[in-house]
């Protein structure tokens, strides 16, 4: 089987739901290198909302797409008659609703923006990453050495994402064994991340009362390359994209057409499938547009989204991002191999 290399972070079962029958959706981009760049373009869903080789990884020294195809087989592909049912305007069971919010989940960890927020984080916090699995590591040690067991050394625990590595060194004149553990913060740990995130982490969205929230006349719903909103709001001027998926209060969004929106928040009542006021949708359409990273999703022309979110025209910046992406796969496979 070839290898899918044009890895879609906003997959195109998704984006069909925003396309004209031709399968194009009208972008609208965010970074440009000139001015002179149409404020929309239409483009083919198939060639849009992807890197190259994004989720490509190293294998026992061979190039795998299994992220790639984990992703489309666990959460993209059973996807498609729950939306087919969204569309259609038909009552969704429990099991669509499940395939919904799984979906849903997939679009948070698996897009560039995702990585981009998270690798200052990880940076941050992986000292005390090292220190707590040392800490573990030398438990276990010790309990192992109590029961008289065996001890068993195992390199890495997920040892498959190439994040982490345990040298092992002798030291026979103190007859003592030294460990040192080395963090990776790039491709491995974000593929770890992501597959813990989606195999554990998700199952707190299924408590949650979710709603289809029907976008008003004249008002109708967009999507972006980084399409669900997890928001923390108090006022209208006083918000972040920071909510928790179990946070009281925290409501999150996510447009599945241009007349469907997928809404909960957490710990409130369920929600009627019903027309929100014109107030409320100009707002969720404000956040939608806000939020996205580097492009904006519209079954047409839009006149308010670029006062929504104003283009940045900078021919360095985007030359120096789109030069960091051609990299990505080269520069994350040399820094696994070294590790």
């Amino acid at each position: 089987m070839a290898l899918t290399r044009h890895n879609h972070f906003v997959p195109k079962l998704y984006l069909k739901n925003f396309a004209t029958d031709s399968d194009e959706v009208l972008e609208y981009c965010i970074l440009v290198s000139h001015p002179n760049i149409p404020i929309w373009k239409p483009v083919n869903i198939a060639g849009t909302g992807y890197e190259k080789n994004l989720y490509t990884r190293i294998v026992r020294g061979e190039e795998a797409d299994d992220i790639e195809q984990w992703l489309n087989r666990e959460f993209e592909s059973p996807a498609k008659e729950p939306f087919q049912k969204v569309l259609a305007d038909r009552e969704l069971t429990q099991g669509d609703w499940k395939i919904l919010v799984r979906f849903l989940a997939s679009q948070i960890v698996r897009t560039p923006a995702f990585l981009i927020k998270n690798l200052p984080i990880w940076n941050r916090i992986a000292p005390e990453l090292l220190d707590q699995k040392k800490k573990d590591f030398e438990a276990s040690l010790r309990e192992t050495k109590e029961s008289g067991e065996k001890i068993i050394y195992n390199d890495v625990p997920h040892r498959e994402y190439s994040f982490m590595k345990i040298d092992r060194t002798e030291l026979p004149d103190e007859k003592k064994v030294r460990f040192t553990r080395k963090l990776l913060v790039g491709r491995g740990l974000w593929f770890y991340m992501m597959k813990q995130t989606l195999t554990n982490t998700l199952k707190v969205l299924y408590k949650h009362k979710w709603a289809i929230l029907e976008a008003p006349s004249g008002l109708g719903w967009f999507t972006s390359d980084d399409p669900v909103i997890c928001l923390n709001f108090r006022t209208e001027s006083d918000y972040d994209f920071n909510g928790g998926w179990n946070r009281e209060r925290a409501k999150i969004l996510f447009p599945l057409s241009p007349r469907h929106l997928m809404f909960t928040e957490i710990g409130a009542n369920s929600y009627p499938r019903q027309v929100p006021s014109r107030y409320h949708a100009r707002l969720f359409r404000r956040l939608i547009a806000e939020h996205a990273h580097r492009s904006i999703y519209s079954s047409a022309e839009d006149g308010k989204i670029p006062q929504l979110k104003p283009r940045v025209v900078d021919a360095k910046a985007y030359l120096n991002e789109r030069a960091l992406w051609a990299a990505w796969y080269e520069d994350q496979s040399r820094a696994e191999q070294a590790l």
